[in-house]
């Protein structure tokens, strides 16, 4: 047999078989399975597209960075001067308890939102009339309640952005990465592995101990979001033109966001962060650009 056959008939033998258990193909680990790098180029298209669209209607927005967005994103669930725990045990993970109903824009300057937006937008925004801000929203985010674009990207929602924010999203990202069922494929991965299905149970045992029906840490927050919106008419009323029978509602949630979140938090940080980092470090150890 000559040399080269000889190779040939080696290669052959070593290839993989179907079948046979293989690690899985390399996901990235932010959000929406992107890498850091595909990352930073979804911002920044879709911030190019959002502005575009936006001069369309005849407003002006000026495309933000991708360090602009990512602050947004990590200002998310956090407060200066507060720990992360400090601020679950007061503010729960910050959506009815921080609920206004006012412009994402006139929010505080510490507001996850108005950091996201950039500084010009928040300025642009401001000079407007009343009646041309209302207008401006509907153009950039379309029905009120609705997330920013690095919200939506942070709690990987996009599928509830509206106007210009939704259009220009829909041309970058994936149409399963919109719909509401998506799943991020590194967290598809991690449910499937036995240790975590043990660690998840042990959390809905837990949980329901303390009275609250979820088998998963991600069930929480959409609940409060669903019952903030009913109470709200979808983000519609400010909070100071709320109903006495809404205002108290809206009060009662409150109490039940911070109550959960505390035990969720504390669970999640307890059953679900260890067998979460020992498989992805087991599944995700190559560093993935």
């Amino acid at each position: 047999m000559s040399s080269l056959m000889r190779t040939w008939a080696l290669a052959t033998i070593l290839l993989p078989v179907a079948g046979f258990a293989q690690s899985p193909a390399p996901v990235g680990t932010e959000e929406y399975g992107l890498t850091p790098r595909e990352l930073v180029q979804a911002i920044e298209r879709t911030e190019e597209l959002l502005s575009a669209c936006m001069r369309e209607q005849g407003f002006q927005y000026f495309a933000v960075d991708h360090a602009t967005v990512r602050a947004g994103m990590k200002a998310e669930k956090s407060v200066p001067g507060l720990t992360e725990a400090q601020f679950v045990r007061q503010y729960g993970f910050g959506i009815a308890t921080l609920y206004t109903g006012a412009a994402p824009q006139l929010a505080t300057s510490t507001s996850p939102a108005t950091i996201g937006l950039g500084v010009r937008n928040v300025q642009y925004f401001k000079a407007l009339s009343t009646s041309d801000q209302v207008a401006y929203n509907r153009a950039l985010l379309g029905e009120p309640g609705s997330p920013t674009f690095a919200m939506g990207l942070e709690g990987e929602i996009l599928w509830q952005t509206g106007g210009c924010t939704r259009k220009a999203a829909e041309q970058v990202f994936k149409s399963d990465q919109l719909k509401a069922t998506y799943v991020n494929p590194q967290d598809a991965i991690l449910n499937k592995d036995p240790r975590m299905k043990a660690a998840l149970a042990s959390y809905a045992a837990e949980m329901k101990k303390a009275g609250y029906d979820f088998s998963h840490p991600d069930q929480v927050e959409p609940v409060i979001r669903e019952r903030l919106a009913a109470i709200t008419d979808n983000g519609r009323i400010p909070v100071d033109k709320l109903s006495p029978e809404q205002s108290e509602a809206l009060k009662k949630l409150q109490d039940y966001e911070r109550g959960v979140a505390t035990i969720s938090v504390r669970l999640h940080e307890k059953l679900i962060e260890p067998v979460e980092e020992r498989i992805r470090k087991e599944l995700f150890s190559r560093k993935v650009e």
